[in-house]
């Protein structure tokens, strides 16, 4: 499907692309190009193939998510500079 200069200057102002005539034909044998290819893909007989949310096996590597304690605060504030009452302390930005 080659498409027209006119479709090429109507997908830019749609896409707010400001083409020159140089882009507007290079882009006119790229999308056209590319929509060939698609029609070529739409040829394909893919009726044995069952339908699928993912084409790939599903394995999840992320651990259970399972409750446990997290550290003490004493543990937590070590390295802070300033601490006050178990919480960071941090100067004013705002007043």
């Amino acid at each position: 499907m080659t498409l027209s200069l006119e479709q090429v200057t109507h997908i830019a102002e749609l896409a707010r692309l400001a083409l020159t005539d140089e882009e507007k034909e290079r882009f006119r044998d790229q999308l056209s190009a590319i929509l060939d290819y698609a029609a070529r893909l739409q040829e394909i007989d893919t009726s044995a193939i069952p339908p699928m949310a993912n084409v790939l096996p599903v394995d999840t590597v992320m651990r259970d998510d399972v409750a446990r304690l997290g550290l003490p605060p004493e543990q937590i504030l070590a390295n802070s500079p300033d601490q006050e009452d178990n919480m960071f302390r941090v100067p004013v930005i705002l007043e």
